[in-house]
């Protein structure tokens, strides 16, 4: 009983934390199944031991070290590639996987690279060699790692041969970025580059110009180091020294060479910034040192080590000083969490690296989690045996916490990123493929896939709700803007002032400048209206001329008056076309003043008009002798155009018209004429609409004189064409918007002008004409004495009704049964005063009216 209980509780298996490569099983760290095996490298191990024997023999020796930080890497994969697995990106297909140890040995490294360009499914590990790859098919389709640069450069050569697809998670070295060298090679992070431009900035805004460096004696290291120094110098910042450090552990020398810069730091003491390019053990080693020496100092910290747990435990590190670094960017962190809970329950079967954790927990069980990772180091340096009992389990559980403090994010991010860019890319791949059958593709075609189709020119990078900057959605640049080159990360925006682009755009094009120009359709409409208007007046002007005694030229005024408004309306219709062709400033200047002064000429002359004819037509004693003293032609005609002339010249002295350039449409340039003053605009404007208002008022009173030679009905007409146009013209103008802004006015002004000439001047050339025999003196004569005749009637009935209704104020209403004494005396007394009346006024008037009227029309 006692040997069975032994036997369950305590089964004890000799285990070395790190066994000599045997065969070449030994040497996979951590294994998994599936239809698309990727491979891993990641250094588990701080450094492989140097062999002992003599001559040294070509074997790959024990590896020591254990890297928490590492080893959470590891895990990152691990649960990356099963997230992938348990969802449907992949349906059908099972990613597997195959992780070695590098022990951040090149050469361990190249080991396992040799293993992964072995021929898959062979019985002996062997690479063939041949011309063509093509169609080889290697025991794995990708490889993840490694994340020290210099072994990246180093298996990235190997890999070169073959073209399979390497995706770096931390290997940062600017080199990498070089697809001659390292056509296969890809990357989830930055290279170096962006991160010294980010240090340079740094310590140029922070006024920093005497600064040290350390970094290590690698193509990483390196490298960085004279990026740096280059950028430095450009920001004018001095470099005091560079320290160079071995870069792996295995080297005999690090602790002479850390104990050197030590010494170099303090000699120079003026010195406060150090920049450091280093790994975490060397960063470890040297601040434990350096707190020895009580060395406090601001360092500039690289990514390789800015957030990393084993630097920030250190005892008592604050003393170190201040540290300033540069990460990686994060992602959510919450699975991966969830994994790490429940890293006890997971499968431990051909996974090293996880039993090989579980048995160094096991002997620091009870150790703190301060120095835990210590422990486990130090203990990985020599050979433990792995206790399969519940104690592996209760550990496991009690110290989830302690590896979630280790996690890097961005790291982990990266990891997560880099597996799932293969995971899209075999998607991608398998669309059309059967890939349960492990050789449907080679490894080479993945580098033609992507998470996300490339964007083209003309569009732009979208990311999606997916934490991964690898995944994209390619959606067009907008109007205005345009992308030159694939997968722009965001589209350029063009100069709106000058420049347009289309929906989709690939450049800026210049915008195309715009007017309303000779050749335009509505301005050859326009121009062919106001020829028209410009051939009407000139035959009207022919028309009066050779009719100048008739009298209906004559009680248009004479000749002289309907030369003057004929003339203006020749110039509103010539000045339609200062509205059309190129804008300049004289026409800016001319068009509107040119307008408004020719067109308040004429309506002052219409204005005379229509005082005239009110005059000669006048019954009324005290309107007529109102209308002598306001009828003064000239004056009044001189009077209402100058104040014009007063008003577009303080326009122009103040605020002159002038070109402006429209940009506010996206695609064209509008060039129009800005008024200058809106309110002086107005006011032009508004003092014309003043004028032909009393015009309006004074011809309106004179509607019902003699029909053929009637021009108040037709000037009130006019005036209605006129306030209708231009009412119009307002909400119009106020909303119209480009190139034919100006045809608006145009229009309004051909309305208004079309109507005043065909109701002032159409009625009298229909009379010349065609009823030549009403326009006969004795005609004339005729018309005026029935057109008296039927006045002086009218006026005297007026007369008798008012009489009549004044005696009538005390009479009672007749009865229906018979009209009373009253009502017949004075239906008496109104018809003899109606006779009296009548008597009188058509002997004055036969006398006076004849002669005088005459002679006033």
């Amino acid at each position: 009983m006692a040997l069975l209980i032994t036997l369950i509780t305590c089964f004890v298996i000799p285990f070395a934390t790190s066994q000599t490569c045997q065969t070449p099983d030994d040497f996979v760290a951590a294994t998994s199944p599936g239809h698309v095996i990727i491979g891993g490298l990641f250094a588990i191990h701080e450094k492989m031991l140097s062999s002992e024997d003599y001559p040294r023999r070509p074997e790959i020796q024990k590896c020591v070290g254990f890297e928490i930080s590492i080893f959470l890497q590891t895990l990152a994969m691990i649960h990356s590639i099963e997230m992938i697995n348990n969802s449907t990106l992949l349906s059908g297909i099972k990613l597997g996987y195959e992780i070695y140890d590098t022990c951040t040995e090149v050469t361990v490294a190249m080991a396992a690279a040799l293993r992964f360009l072995s021929k898959f499914n062979s019985s002996r590990e062997i690479m063939e060699f041949k011309c063509d790859y093509s169609s080889y098919m290697p025991r794995v389709k990708a490889v993840i790692g490694a994340g020290y640069s210099e072994i990246t450069m180093a298996v990235s050569r190997m890999l070169n041969l073959q073209l399979m697809p390497q995706v770096s998670y931390e290997s940062t070295a600017e080199i990498l970025s070089d697809k001659i060298r390292f056509p296969s090679f890809l990357r989830t992070v930055p290279s170096d580059f962006y991160q010294t431009k980010a240090m340079a900035h740094l310590i140029e805004k922070s006024g920093w110009n005497w600064i040290g460096i350390i970094a290590t004696d690698d193509d990483y290291g390196r490298m960085a180091l004279n990026t740096f120094a280059v950028q430095t110098t450009a920001n004018n910042v001095c470099i005091a020294f560079k320290e160079v450090l071995p870069a792996f552990l295995s080297d005999n020398t690090i602790e002479v060479r850390i104990n050197e810069t030590l010494e170099k730091i303090i000699a120079e003491a003026q010195v406060n910034v150090i920049v450091v390019f280093l790994r975490q053990f060397h960063v470890f080693n040297l601040f434990s040192k350096a707190l020895e020496r009580n060395i406090n100092k601001i360092w500039i910290a690289s990514d390789n080590w800015s957030t990393a747990t084993k630097i920030t435990t250190i005892p008592n590190v604050k003393r170190i000083g201040k540290v300033v670094g540069f990460t990686f960017r994060r992602g959510n962190m919450s699975s991966f969490h969830s994994f790490l809970q429940n890293l006890h329950i997971f499968p431990s079967d051909n996974n090293k690296v996880l039993n090989e954790y579980a048995t160094l927990l096991s002997a620091c069980a009870y150790v703190k989690d301060s120095d835990l990772s210590q422990c486990i180091s130090n203990h990985s340096q020599g050979t433990l045996a792995y206790k399969v009992n519940k104690d592996i389990e209760r550990n496991f559980s009690l110290r989830n916490d302690f590896l979630w403090n280790y996690t890097e994010p961005g790291l982990v991010h990266s990891i997560q990123l880099a597996v799932l860019a293969l995971g899209y890319a075999i998607r991608d791949l398998c669309q059309a493929r059967d890939c349960q059958n492990p050789n449907a593709f080679q490894p080479w075609e993945q580098i033609q896939s992507k998470c996300s189709k490339e964007c083209s020119p003309g569009q732009m990078k979208k990311t999606t709700r997916s934490q991964h900057i690898c995944c994209y959605e390619c959606v067009n640049c907008p109007e205005n803007h345009y992308s030159n080159q694939t997968d722009m990360d965001h589209c350029l925006l063009c100069n709106n002032e000058t420049q347009w682009a289309p929906v989709k755009s690939t450049a800026c094009f210049e915008k195309e400048v715009e007017y309303l120009s000779w050749n335009d359709s509505l301005a050859i409409l326009l121009l062919a209206l106001s020829l028209l208007g410009i051939m009407f007046v000139l035959a009207i002007g022919i028309i009066f001329t050779r009719n100048l005694n008739t009298p209906v030229v004559k009680s248009s005024g004479g000749l002289l008056v309907c030369y003057v408004i004929l003339l203006c309306h020749f110039l509103n219709f010539a000045s339609t076309g200062f509205f059309i062709g190129e804008p300049q400033d004289f026409t800016c200047k001319t068009r509107q003043t040119f307008f408004g002064v020719s067109f308040t000429l004429c309506i002052s002359c219409i204005l005379v008009k229509s005082l005239k004819i009110l005059l000669a037509f006048s019954f009324d004693p005290k309107l007529q002798n109102f209308l002598k003293c306001l009828y003064k032609p000239i004056p009044i005609i001189f009077i209402c155009t100058g104040i014009q002339v007063a008003i577009c010249t303080v326009w122009l002295i103040f605020a002159a018209p002038a070109v402006e350039e429209n940009v506010s449409l996206p695609r064209v340039i509008i060039l129009e004429c800005e008024e200058g003053s809106i309110l002086a605009f107005g006011i032009m404007l508004g003092y014309i609409a003043i004028l032909a208002f009393i015009c309006f008022i004074f011809a309106f009173k004179g509607r019902k004189l003699p029909e053929n030679y009637n021009e108040a009905k037709f000037i009130t007409f006019g005036m209605l064409i006129y306030f209708i146009a231009w009412i119009t013209f307002i909400p119009v103008y106020a909303t119209t918007f480009g190139k034919y802004l100006p045809a608006v006015e145009i229009i309004v002004i051909l309305i208004s002008n079309y109507g005043i000439l065909c109701c002032t001047f159409f009625p009298k050339c229909y009379v010349i004409l065609y009823k030549q025999e009403t326009n006969t003196k004795s005609a004339f004569l005729k018309m005026i004495y029935s057109y008296s005749s039927h006045s002086a009637s009218s006026l005297a009935m007026s007369h008798v009704s008012l009489d009549s209704s004044s005696s009538n104020i005390t009479a009672t209403n007749p009865s229906s049964g018979g009209r009373p004494a009253a009502w017949q005396e004075s239906r008496d007394i109104r018809a003899q005063a109606f006779a009296h009346t009548r008597r009188e006024n058509v002997a004055s008037m036969s006398k006076t009216w004849p002669r005088k009227r005459i002679s006033s029309i």
